[in-house]
């Protein structure tokens, strides 16, 4: 800062005085120099003041800033917490209704912290990797929680009868009896099952199914299955095909490669892959020529059926179940299940193994989410020779006297009989052991492998969990909502049984985790190959039988045939006489009528 100097000049005035008066410049007036160097003075003071007061007011605003960002995070994180409360209550609410007695503290303690974290439906896109972020990719992740339970008190479908709770806890197994849960649900066994597992898997909640809607969806879908009275393709196959899609879901890990939606899907298209189902085979509509033959150009016919009247019946406010989701989502279900249902038609069964084996031989291979869900559902489909051998063997019944009724309606037709619709010229036990062999054998083999290649990148996540499903117990009282648990209690009976399931030595229904510490290649369960064996022994052994039968009874026919000509020999030689006998009273007759016709005109002459 500059000084100024008694008699108004500074010390830089004095020096540029001096140097100019050196230079020999004319000395300016006293009183302008100094009228100069004040107007300087003045400026360079309020310059001075200015700096200092923006110092300060950086100063000040930089304090500012730090205590916003402070108070926001604060505000943040109280926002958050406060969210979190709410949403904890809310939750408290909904799992409040479980049974005390039906879900463990600890299972109880995990749906708090774990299944309230994150509400929302985690959407991804079907190529990225799953995210453990909500409570269907943990459960994906190899913990299993039997129920989720939805307030829904406004709805009949939570009131499940004593019985169909009991048979419920073994809808987790390879081999389930759907026969025995009919007499418990009356009959109504779509109700019960598909409520259920939708239910479980959370797709009630994350996509906003209304109970009533829900109720009256399944109600139809129950109605056109049992409008044509069909002994197989009817309500039990829904369900069966159902359960044993939902075993491969949980059981095997496949949940942990799909979302939500997908999952939804897959459940949907199993329950309705054979909705209003005739009883009759594609090639009967065909060779008929059905109006749905003519509607779908003799092309996969049923299939094409199953899939459009499902999506007419959707359309229907009132039985519309995917109301809520949003056009891309849809979109996305409609495809999948028609790509899932049409993928069930038979004569597409050969080029869909051979595609797939092919694919499986490649290096770096991608496989699509639709052909590898189209293939799982396929093999549900014709899965009931892979069950234990007491529902194989009623369900092999079933669909051969849904085949002869078809034969029977061919018969009256004039049309030629189908392969086994003839009632009276069908080997049974070839039959089976030829569809085992050459049919539904190689199809769980190729899904096994498929399987195991799509879950093997994602099985480590899985390291260190129980088990990829935790056996679970339903509990409840008469008429009211069923609570069930992943219970440990019980778990040695369970145990048990799943490793005699189909009979055999080897385990069957053996509940392990996904990976395995003795094993460096990852491997899924396989139930199936056990009661494969079995059922396919039981059917040699009742081939045998049947060939003795049917040599026995054409021996018989044979020793009948030579008696019934052998009687006809012995026969022959007293028809001979008696006609030779009869030939000679016939003669003598005649004589004698011609004597006495003769004899006539004499008398009358005499």
């Amino acid at each position: 800062m500059l000084t100024a100097i008694p008699g108004g000049t500074s010390e830089v005035d004095s020096e540029v005085v001096s140097g100019s008066g050196s230079a020999g410049v004319t000395e300016e007036p006293s009183g302008s120099r100094f009228s100069r160097l004040t107007v300087i003075t003045i400026v360079v003071v309020v310059a001075t003041r200015a700096m200092s007061r923006l110092r300060r007011e950086s100063s000040r605003q930089s304090v500012i800033t730090v205590e916003l960002i402070q108070f926001i995070i604060q505000y943040r994180a109280k926002e958050t917490q406060e969210k979190k409360k709410r949403r904890l209550a809310d939750e408290d609410d909904e799992l409040s209704e479980v049974q005390p007695d039906a879900v463990p503290p600890e299972v109880r303690e995990w749906l708090a912290s774990t299944f309230t974290r994150q509400m929302a439906t985690s959407r991804r896109k079907s190529d990225e990797k799953p995210k453990f972020r909500s409570v269907a990719h943990a459960i994906r992740a190899g913990i299993f929680v039997d129920r989720m339970y939805r307030r829904v008190s406004s709805s009949a479908l939570t009131a499940f009868p004593p019985d169909v709770v009991r048979l419920l806890k073994n809808l987790d197994d390879w081999t389930f009896d759907v026969f025995a849960l009919t007499e418990a649900a009356s009959g109504q066994v779509v109700k019960y099952v598909a409520y259920e597992l939708f239910n479980r898997y959370g797709s009630i909640h994350k996509f906003k199914i209304a109970p009533g809607t829900l109720e009256a969806f399944l109600y139809r879908v129950e109605e056109g299955y049992c409008r044509y009275r069909n002994p197989y393709h009817n309500n039990l196959h829904a369900v069966d095909v159902m359960q044993t899609i939902h075993y491969c879901l949980c059981n095997t890990g496949l949940m942990n490669w799909l979302t939500d939606l997908e999952i939804f899907a897959s459940l949907l298209a199993a329950l309705i892959h054979d909705y209003e189902h005739t009883g009759t085979t594609n090639n009967f509509h065909v060779m008929s020529g059905s109006e749905t033959a003519l509607l779908y150009n003799d092309r996969a016919v049923l299939e094409n059926h199953h899939a459009s009247a499902t999506f007419r019946l959707l359309r229907e406010d009132e039985y519309n179940i995917l109301s809520h989701l949003s056009r891309e989502e849809f979109r996305e279900m409609r495809g999948l299940i028609i790509e899932m249902v049409l993928g069930t038609d038979m004569t597409n069964h050969f080029q869909q193994m051979k595609a797939m084996r092919q694919l499986l031989t490649m290096q770096e291979v991608s496989i699509d989410k639709q052909k590898a869900l189209s293939l799982v559902l396929h093999c549900c489909d014709i899965s009931h020779p892979a069950k234990q051998w007491g529902v194989h063997h009623r369900w092999t019944m079933l669909l051969l006297e849904e085949f002869f009724r078809q034969g029977d309606l061919e018969k009256e037709l004039g049309l030629p009989f189908s392969p086994l619709c003839d009632r009276n010229n069908t080997l049974v036990a070839e039959s089976q052991i030829c569809f085992i062999d050459f049919i539904v054998e190689p199809s769980m083999g190729v899904l096994s492998d498929m399987l195991e290649y799509i879950l093997a990148p994602i099985a480590p996540i899985s390291k260190g969990k129980p088990g990829t499903v935790v056996e679970h117990e339903v509990v409840g009282p008469p008429g009211a909502s069923f609570a069930s648990s992943s219970a440990s209690k019980g778990s040695d009976r369970r145990d048990d049984k799943a490793a005699t399931e189909c009979s055999t030595t080897g385990p069957c229904m053996a509940r392990k985790s996904l990976t395995s510490s003795t094993a460096s290649k990852f491997s899924i369960p396989k139930p199936w190959l056990a009661c494969l064996t079995e059922n396919k022994k039981i059917w040699k052994e009742q081939s045998v039988k049947d060939a003795e039968a049917r040599a026995l009874a054409t021996a018989a026919e044979e020793a009948a045939a030579a008696a019934a000509a052998a009687e006809a020999e012995e026969s022959k030689p007293a028809a001979t006489e008696t006609e030779t006998a009869a030939d000679g009273n016939g003669d003598g007759g005649q004589g004698e009528e011609a004597a006495g016709a003769a004899g006539e005109p004499a008398d009358g002459a005499t």
